[in-house]
């Protein structure tokens, strides 16, 4: 037991309440994580100087994209934390899967979610794949920030026991001190990762090699999200799985695989067009 806890600050996840409206701070966190997201990868489609000749899409083909991805996401990372998470229980309340605001995504489910939203979005406009992918990972770390802030704020999906003196004691978690892990998530998925993906694309011209955004996102969120379910608590339906590891680093193994894949497959086929 550590000597000084840190007391959880008592907030209330509604934001808004005015009548049968309410607006919850996960709610809006979701909304402006889409719209600071769609305004970065306006700035990034703008740069023509990121860019192997001209952008690889129009401002407004990302305009009309920005609602097939909002779906994707949605769609996905719900559809996702019913098949990953809790397949037992929503099979037998199969009217709560539809249930948005009691909470519940997966972003393993809403990462597949936008890879088939960018794929038809693409082939309907005719525009790269790859390229519309990078654009879209490059901006994803601000909405995975603000959403694991929404998760602090909720006082949800809180860590392990620990006596670190930064220690919380979170109202759904007992009397027992854990670590703030939701924090830790912000800190790596979001801002670290956003950071990186900066580098790539400012620094490295990673937009020029199209799909290598797309690796380098989720070889660097598979090893975030990794690191952070070290201290973070295990859901609770599902507690650890296969040698102690969770869902979370699990689901991360194929991403992980994936991002590398990708990543080669940019660098050598970018290479083949130089030579």
């Amino acid at each position: 037991m550590p000597l000084l806890v840190i007391p959880f600050p008592a907030f209330d996840p509604v934001l808004v309440s005015i009548g049968p409206i309410v607006v919850r701070w996960y709610a809006l966190a979701y909304i402006v994580g889409i719209l600071l997201g769609w305004l970065y990868a306006r700035t990034l489609i703008r740069r023509e100087q990121l860019w192997a000749g001209a952008p690889a899409m129009s401002l407004r083909d990302y305009d009309d994209f920005v609602l097939w991805i909002t779906l994707g996401i949605i769609l996905g990372g719900r559809i996702g934390y019913v098949l990953f998470y809790n397949p037992g229980y929503f099979a037998r309340h199969p009217l709560e899967t539809i249930e948005l605001w009691k909470g519940g995504m997966s972003f393993h489910g809403g990462f597949l979610g936008c890879v088939l939203a960018v794929a038809l979005f693409a082939r309907r406009r005719g525009l790269s794949i790859l390229s519309l992918g990078d654009v879209t990972c490059a901006a994803a770390p601000i909405g995975l920030f603000l959403g694991r802030i929404a998760n602090f704020i909720n006082g949800e999906l809180w860590g392990r026991p620990t006596d670190v003196p930064w220690a919380m004691i979170f109202p759904s978690g007992g009397p027992v001190p854990r670590h703030p892990s939701q924090l830790y998530e912000a800190a790596l998925e979001g801002l670290l990762l956003f950071a990186l993906l900066a580098v790539l694309v400012w620094g490295w011209g990673a937009l020029k090699r199209p799909g290598f955004v797309i690796g380098a996102f989720a070889c660097g969120y598979a090893t975030a999200r990794t690191t952070a379910e070290f201290f973070r608590e295990p859901d609770a339906q599902l507690g650890f799985l296969w040698r102690g590891l969770t869902m979370g680093m699990l689901l991360s193994i194929p991403l992980f695989l994936a991002g590398v894949a990708f990543m080669i497959f940019a660098v050598r086929h970018r290479t083949a067009e130089q030579s």
